[in-house]
């Protein structure tokens, strides 16, 4: 898929259309009925995400809910993303890779100088990118919640232990999300290059958010 190529899963007119460069943050209030699509442009790239109603921002996203919920630890096609209170913030209506993490959490200076040295403490990972675009919004470290993975590739093994391998997306491949409410969406481009989630090597990713037609 090239940069110029109509991205969308969901047809409908365009609301919004940017490219995250590698490593960046990104923020957006996504409208109730709106459909965010999240482009993988290279393929490989995790990108991580916060959910919040954007109303009420103390409403947001829960792994715990939405894995208790569903029965799965992994997002797909038909999975409702929800907050602690049951509240639907996000479905996703379509998903060209099939498994998205809900469970490996999100990078920061602490966790990689712990697994990786303190010659990574330079490295800022997702936690100083939520924190940085959390701010535009009124948010702070007491704030931030669990955190989606999309595209990040995190199986479980038999002993409950959490591998953090290859992802399974590939060029151009989607993920779509519905705002079943108006939900404010940060987004950690992640940064991460001391382990395979990004394949050693952030890459730009595109976001467009779609209104579709009344009769779709």
């Amino acid at each position: 898929m090239t940069a110029t190529a109509v991205p969308a899963l969901i047809a409908g007119e365009t609301v919004l259309d940017e490219t995250i460069a590698a490593r960046a943050p990104w923020s957006a209030v996504v409208r109730a009925g709106d459909v965010l699509t999240i482009v993988d442009l290279d393929g490989n790239q995790a990108v991580d995400c916060l959910l919040y109603a954007a109303d009420d921002t103390a409403v947001r996203y829960s792994a715990a809910e939405t894995i208790a919920r569903q029965g799965r630890i992994a997002l797909t096609t038909g999975s409702v993303l929800r907050a602690d209170t049951g509240a639907a913030l996000v479905t996703v209506i379509a998903d060209e890779v099939g498994v998205h993490d809900t469970l490996g959490g999100a990078c920061s200076k602490e966790s990689n100088t712990l697994r990786y040295g303190q010659h990574t403490r330079a490295q800022h990972g997702c936690m100083e990118n939520f924190l940085i675009e959390g701010a535009r919004w009124g948010l702070g470290a007491r704030d931030l919640s669990s955190n989606v993975n999309w595209f990040m590739n995190v199986p479980v093994d038999p002993d409950g232990a959490l591998g953090i391998v290859d992802g399974l997306s590939g060029p151009g491949k989607r993920v779509a999300l519905r705002a079943d409410v108006d939900t404010l969406v940060l987004i950690s481009n992640c940064p991460q290059i001391n382990n395979p989630c990004n394949a050693f090597n952030p890459t730009p990713v595109r976001v467009v958010v779609t209104r579709p037609d009344a009769a779709s």
